[in-house]
């Protein structure tokens, strides 16, 4: 299509949709609208800048929109006019689109406690919470928690999901005494079931974080000095700062405001188009299918797909979601979890369930195989095999009958269990990259072409640039090219 893409949300959905856009042929004009004042960044690794690990420079986004995309951040829409095709900005300009892209975003939850709020008519406002009390989603509450921990010995985190865990071990990395909050008996318990949750409050408990189970927050006291949290049991715990992760919500208010489709996200077909053909919305805010991702590797797949509909690159593209790979990789904690591990008919000849626990090395380890395909593992502290597995929930294939060398990362003899993590055994399919689908023969491919470092594959694949969890393999990869000769490479 020509004309102008007006896209409002300059996060990580919508910067990739704007360089996607641009990387394709056309005559067409890309706007983005960002309310937050920063260029775009990298929410996945705001852990590490709170950890200390990276500075503020290293959370940026390395890839540029591209020349001729206008970008505005620091720029609030406030209303769209679908009928007029228009939206505007609180800087009062009416600006027109040929199509429009929502990529709002979602925003962190305040639960609705005595101290946060104050009265019961009153929605909770992560920007106007009390000095020591602080949501951690963006980077503007990444900053605030850091001010906050300056000087401070101990902090308290309501949450114990993926990002309330990122938010304890960066400030315990910081050198505070942590303790987690959580109203269910274990920990992640989206991603995890009791018996790694247990393992994996053992490990953080050595990390310095203590872990307050199955009890709820009633109330909160936040003083100049100090802030208090009264628990269900009556139990009150005193810190120096509160860092709120109870969850996201989509940010679904202009499309509801605009009279889209709307339930708990903004409702969009296998193209990415909501309720308004000449509006498509994708990343957190977008529901697919009766599902949110919340997660950066679907938010790209989207804006990839969403691209190639635009431009008429590839018409017939289709969004498929994938099922998700979580990972929780902070110093000191390798967790990947996957696929469906809900309870099932124990007498199904078809479904082998197999665990391991060693709770004094801080590992767990769990395998859900259906029909010799692996639907579902847990694998959580120092384990080779966890490559290999990821690798085969991806691509579907057949498990080793070796099953004690998935699980254990090891085979009967000592050996490790995962040859296929030795780049010239991997298939060129293997994905080496979840954020990014980045298989290995991408990587092979940019080697063929010319790129010779790191540096030069990771600009031209984007492998790498989302979690960072992947950075060892592609080094191992792009040595591994390095030393062996063109014919042996496969491709």
């Amino acid at each position: 299509m020509t004309g102008r893409v007006v896209i409002v949300g300059y996060g990580m959905a919508g910067s990739r949709l704007a360089s996607e856009l641009r990387a394709r042929d056309g005559d067409r004009k890309i706007m983005v609208l960002g309310a937050e004042p920063h260029r775009a960044y990298n929410r996945i690794m705001l852990s590490n800048l709170l950890a200390g690990k990276i500075d503020e420079t290293q959370v940026e986004l390395t890839e540029a929109a591209g020349h001729g995309v206008d970008i505005r951040p620091g720029v609030t829409v406030t209303a769209v006019d679908p009928a007029a095709t228009t939206v505007t900005t609180d800087r009062q300009e009416i600006i027109e689109y040929d199509h429009l892209v929502l990529a709002t975003g979602s925003r962190a939850l305040v639960p609705p406690l005595p101290g946060l709020v104050p009265d019961r008519q009153t929605a909770p406002d992560p920007e106007r919470l009390p000095r020591r009390v602080v949501t951690f989603r963006t980077l503007d509450d990444c900053r605030r928690i850091l001010d906050a921990a300056t000087g401070a010995r101990t902090a308290l985190v309501l949450g114990g999901g993926l990002l309330g865990l990122e938010a304890a071990r960066g400030l315990a990395a910081r050198g505070l005494d942590v303790r987690v909050v959580h109203p269910v008996g274990h920990l992640m318990e989206r991603q995890l079931d009791p018996a790694a949750g247990a393992v994996l409050a053992q490990t953080l408990a050595g990390l310095g974080v203590t872990s307050h189970l199955d009890t709820t927050a009633t109330a909160v006291g936040a003083e100049p000095d100090q802030v208090t949290l009264t628990l269900a049991t009556g139990q009150r715990l005193t810190a120096d700062l509160l860092v709120l992760a109870c969850g996201v919500r989509p940010e679904t208010g202009l499309a509801r405001a605009a009279g889209l489709a709307v339930e708990r996200g903004i409702v969009v077909d296998d193209r990415l188009r909501t309720s308004d053909p000449r509006i498509s919305a994708i990343g957190d805010c977008a529901q697919h299918e009766g599902q949110l991702t919340g997660l950066v590797s679907p938010a790209w797949a989207q804006a990839r797909v969403l691209a190639q509909v635009l431009t008429g690159d590839d018409p017939q593209a289709r969004y498929r979601p994938q099922a998700p790979v979580t990972r929780l990789k902070a110093a000191g904690i390798d967790l990947a979890a996957m696929g469906d591990l809900t309870p099932t008919d124990a007498a199904e000849p078809a479904v082998e369930e197999l665990s391991f626990t060693d709770p004094a090395r801080g590992t767990y380890a769990r395998l859900r195989i259906v029909h010799e395909r692996l639907t579902g593992a847990i694998m959580l502290g120092d384990n080779p095999a966890v490559g290999t597995v990821i690798q085969l929930f991806d691509r579907g294939t057949p498990v080793p009958s070796d099953r004690r060398a998935l699980l254990l990362g090891r085979a009967l003899g000592g050996q490790s269990a995962t040859p296929v993590e030795s780049p010239a055994l991997m298939p060129d399919a293997a994905t080496v990259c979840q954020c990014n689908t980045v298989p290995k023969g991408a990587l092979v491919r940019c080697w063929r072409a010319g790129a010779r470092t790191v540096t030069e594959v990771v600009a031209a694949t984007r492998a790498t640039t989302g979690c960072g969890s992947c950075r060892d393999a592609v080094e191992g990869i792009v040595n591994w090219l390095s030393t062996v000769d063109s014919a042996e490479v496969t491709g």
